[in-house]
Order: structure tokens, then C-alpha cells, then sequence
């Protein structure tokens, strides 16, 4: 997919919405994404951060507001929207959704840069996330009946053979085909070895972030300061989004785990939602069955001509493989 055009925010018309929001000094762009694009807004009255949603409908951005809002009335660290003379928080200026936020100074923080004490905090950051949002969502209740179906391995095989295609006729080749191509076929002879431990549908779903990582998590210190980018705002098995935050946040660039802070962030998180053993170890085994048939990185750059999630392949298809060898050590750091 060709990337979208430079698109300049509509920055007079958006400030003319607001009281006294001060006129415009610049307009930086921060982040660019595939749901949203990011802007640092400097005027005369200090700084905010722009939001272009590239992606949603109007209610579904106000739909994210207003959970925020209220998160935040519990304590939770977010950042929510500013709202407009009118008291709305979504501008749509020619057919497109903006939103103005205040700016947070801070910074990323990846699991290499987080210590043992820290990790945990942020098991019990995410806890505090789930548990609230319960509280908050409580009049939009997910179906106890949903079932969350695991990944077919027959559609992981025609993907790989398909992907392989793409990798080997890649003109010109350079190392990360040569990656690629070695990464397929190995997750191929692994995805035989473990056909049958597709797990069953999943159930039990309730709100989550759905999308915690370091880039969506802004430090002032050693403290959070805001939870950010909330789109993906819906309902999953809450446990798995907990396996799938460690795995982002501490995975090594060998593509290894360090499970002495995975123990600590997960015995927080189980504490603070009050799951049991059982449930983090049937999302361990979701979770790892999930990266074992993922291929997305790939997906992007071959079938979508974006490269931008390159640089993350080395270690993200390295975990799988590194994953399977060590599934036991990584269940006990999780249900420990």
C-alpha cells in the first residue's frame, strides 16, 4: 500500500473551534501511523498534540473519548481530548476526523530500560487498565458467548508458500529477503511439529487497550505519565493482551524474553485483576500460537509495499522460534 499524501492539518479552522486555544506558532508532525497521524501544535498559549484519524468514524473516535475521560475521573494516565466550545472532542474539517489532546512531555520506555521494580508497576498499570475499564464500560457489556477463534494452520501454509514466492522473486534481493525466505521455511517445519496444538476459541472477552506497547506508553521519570492511542479500544481476552504487551515489551533483539521481569510484570497484572494461573497460561498458549502463524512484518512489506516495521523482524521472528524451544520457562514466568 503507497504511502498517503502529505496531507496539512487544518490548523486555523480547527483553533477556531476552541476558546482561546492562542494562535498558531508551527505545526510538527510527531507520528505517523496507520490509524492516525500525529502532530506537535505550538501556539502562543503552549503546546498540544494533533491527531489526524486516518482511520474510524466519528462515533467511534468519541466512543474512545469518552472511555478516556472517564479512566481518567479513576486515576488511570491517559490523555484525553480537549473539548470544543461546543463540548465536542472530534473535529471533522472536510470530511476528515481531528482531535486536540494536551501535550505530554516524555518518553518511550522499552523493557530493556525498565527494572525489576518497574516492571512490575507496569503489570499493575495494565491491571489497573482492565479492572477500570470494566468499571467504565459497564453499559456496553461484551456477549458472554463470544468465541475468539485461534489461527487455522491450512490458511499460515498457503500464506507461507504465498509469501515465499514474493521473498524469492524480490528484485533487487538484499539480506532481509535472504531472512525472510530462512524465517518462512522454518516456521513452516514448525508449524507441522505443532499442528495439533491449535488451541480451542477462546471466550471470557473483556475491554481492553488493544494495542499496549512502548510507543502507546509515554514515561515522565521512572513514572507513566499517559497511556496513549487508544483505537484499537475493544473487547479481547483480557489476559492475552497482558501476554502480548510482555512479548513487545520484553523481547530482546536475539528474540528471547527476559523472564525474570515477565515474572514480575505478570504476578503484578494477575494480582491486580485477580486472574488465575489457568487463564495466563491458556493466554501464553494462545499468545504463542498466535506469533507462531503471524506474519505481518512480511505481510507488509511484500504485499503492501510498506517497510516501515522492517527493522522489528530480526527479533519478533526470532521469538517464535526461540518461544517454542522455551514454551515451558515461558509459561512458569507467567503463572509462577
Amino acid at each position: 500500500m503507497p504511502r498517503s499524501s502529505v496531507i496539512t492539518p487544518p490548523v486555523d479552522a480547527l483553533l477556531n473551534r476552541y476558546e482561546d486555544p492562542g494562535e498558531p506558532l508551527s505545526c510538527e508532525r510527531v507520528t505517523e501511523g496507520l490509524l492516525n497521524r500525529g502532530y506537535r501544535l505550538a501556539t502562543t498559549r503552549g503546546a498540544y498534540f494533533l491527531k489526524h484519524h486516518l482511520d474510524g468514524d466519528h462515533e467511534s473516535i468519541a466512543h474512545q473519548h469518552r472511555a478516556t475521560l472517564r479512566l481518567q475521573a479513576l486515576g488511570v494516565p491517559v490523555a484525553p481530548p480537549l473539548a470544543d466550545a461546543h463540548g465536542d472532542t472530534v473535529a471533522v474539517i472536510g470530511g476528515r476526523c481531528y482531535a486536540l489532546h494536551p501535550w505530554i512531555d516524555g518518553r518511550h520506555r522499552d523493557g530493556a530500560q525498565l527494572s525489576t521494580l518497574q516492571s512490575r508497576r507496569l503489570g499493575s498499570l495494565l491491571g489497573l487498565v482492565h479492572t477500570c475499564l470494566e468499571r467504565v464500560m459497564h453499559r456496553t457489556e461484551p456477549r458472554a458467548d463470544l468465541a475468539y477463534e485461534s489461527a487455522d494452520p491450512g490458511d499460515t501454509f498457503a500464506l507461507i508458500d504465498h509469501l515465499l514466492s514474493l521473498a524469492r522473486s524480490a528484485s533487487p534481493r538484499d539480506p532481509f529477503d535472504t531472512l525472510a525466505e530462512h524465517r518462512l521455511r522454518e516456521r513452516r517445519e514448525l508449524l507441522e511439529r505443532h499442528a495439533d496444538r491449535r488451541p480451542p476459541p477462546a471466550s471470557a472477552g473483556g475491554w481492553v487497550h488493544g494495542d499496549f506497547h512502548p510507543l502507546n506508553l509515554l514515561y515522565r521519570g521512572a513514572e507513566p505519565a499517559a497511556i496513549v492511542d487508544w483505537d484499537r479500544l475493544g473487547v479481547q481476552p483480557r489476559a492475552e493482551e497482558a501476554v502480548r504487551a510482555a512479548a513487545i515489551f520484553f523481547v530482546q533483539p536475539a528474540g528471547e524474553l527476559e523472564l525474570t521481569k515477565v515474572r514480575a510484570y505478570a504476578r503484578a497484572y494477575r494480582r491486580a485483576v485477580g486472574a488465575d494461573r489457568a487463564e495466563l497460561a491458556a493466554a501464553v498458549h494462545r499468545v504463542w500460537w498466535e506469533r507462531l502463524n503471524d506474519f505481518w512484518i512480511l505481510r507488509w512489506r511484500y504485499q503492501l509495499h510498506d517497510r516501515r516495521a522492517d527493522p522489528q523482524f530480526a527479533a519478533v521472528s526470532a521469538l517464535a522460534v526461540w518461544w517454542t524451544r522455551e514454551y515451558d520457562a515461558v509459561r512458569e514466568a507467567f503463572t509462577a
